[in-house]
């Protein structure tokens, strides 16, 4: 005879199913304690805190792991759990109002403001992007063209030749192989740049301002390098956008980005890189692809991670980790920790070996 749910507990299910906020449940069966997302004021000048006394965690190695971030040229750090600030160090004479660069973590900005436009019903990210840039925008012939979507540009799989250097003129952007026949990381993802400020008759920069930026609260701005345009600001506002990212494109009472496309940018969006969404890196899979090579790697991409984990990763150890399971957002900004690589570092790895420590 199969045993009947309490009439509570079932109660209890259909609120949380249905509830848009991330939740934690004590684990005190009879006192079940539900902890909604916080999000900080848009003012930018209070954010709440939680001790790290609150967890469940190994204080004694907490030093440990900031003397680490501060021996591998770490500028900024910042741990959120449902939003709250956990840990929030500063190093190597920076502060919270001081500005860096996001490197390629800032792709995944790109990502965002390309689901918001979705959602606007201003671009469709499978539509070709010669529907909105017209023809001519690479130099491979129409046919090949019209092979390539905004789709590809954001998995990188637009077959163009990556060898060719940082521009994304049209005499820089050359066939190689059919769309989504390669997997190649290419700055050719910038076009949708090009696309959203087209189908929105804005610039780039006004309708990431608009849509994205001022709405969460994020200072920074774009700033030109190398034919792109790099995305700078202070490590608080990497935090807000890793917070929208963990809320499920949420911020407060507003849906900012659609959860359905937050679920497909942070899945594997192809099947030549299981590890890559739409410009997010993804943990726990069978296999993954880095940047200038075609060899495929057996196991997951940081394999002392969680394996939901997904993350932003730019040059010289750029970091932004969210991981669905624990509720956190972990923040790293400075230079280079050890090699200077494109994403995936030694130091990802090295770096969750301190937060295991902590953590476990």
């Amino acid at each position: 005879m199969k045993a009947l749910i309490p009439t509570f507990y079932l109660v209890l299910f259909l609120l949380v199913s249905n509830c848009s906020t991330v939740e934690t449940i004590s684990q005190d069966d009879t006192e079940p304690e539900i902890e909604s997302v916080y999000f900080p004021p848009l003012n930018n000048t209070l954010w709440e805190t939680k001790s790290i006394s609150d967890f469940n965690w190994n204080e004694d190695q907490l030093q440990p792991l900031l003397d680490f971030l501060e021996e591998k040229n770490t500028k900024g750090f910042i741990v959120l759990h449902n939003g709250k600030i956990v840990i929030e160090n500063y190093f190597n004479n920076h502060d919270a109002t001081t500005n860096w660069y996001w490197a390629s973590a800032g792709k995944t900005l790109t990502t965002a403001v390309s689901g918001i436009a979705q959602d606007e019903n201003i671009i469709n990210i499978n539509n070709k992007v010669s529907d909105y840039l017209g023809t001519g925008w690479t130099s491979a012939i129409l046919e090949k063209e019209n092979l390539i979507t905004c789709k590809n540009l954001l998995s990188m799989t637009s077959g163009l030749n990556d060898t060719l250097g940082t521009s994304v003129s049209s005499e820089n952007l050359q066939y190689l192989a059919d769309a989504e026949e390669r997997w190649a990381y290419h700055n050719v993802y910038a076009k949708m740049q090009d696309v959203i400020a087209q189908a929105s008759n804005q610039t780039w920069t006004t309708y990431f301002n608009t849509k994205l930026r001022d709405k969460i609260g994020m200072s920074g701005s774009w700033i030109p390098l190398d034919d792109l345009s790099v995305y700078w600001s202070n490590i608080r506002s990497m935090a807000r956008f890793g917070l929208l990212m963990s809320a499920n494109g949420k911020w407060e009472n507003s849906q900012i980005i659609s959860e359905n496309f937050i679920n497909e940018a942070s899945t594997t969006s192809q099947s030549i890189n299981e590890a890559y969404g739409y410009l997010w890196w993804l943990n726990g899979k069978n296999s993954y692809r880095l940047p200038q090579t075609q060899f495929e790697f057996t196991g997951a991409l940081i394999p002392n991670a969680p394996s939901d984990m997904y993350a932003a990763l730019g040059k010289n150890d750029q970091k932004i980790y969210i991981v669905p399971s624990k509720n956190l957002v972990i923040i790293r900004m400075g230079e280079a920790a050890e090699d200077s690589d494109f994403a995936l570092s030694s130091f990802d790895t090295h770096l969750w070996e301190k937060l295991n420590l902590l953590m476990d």
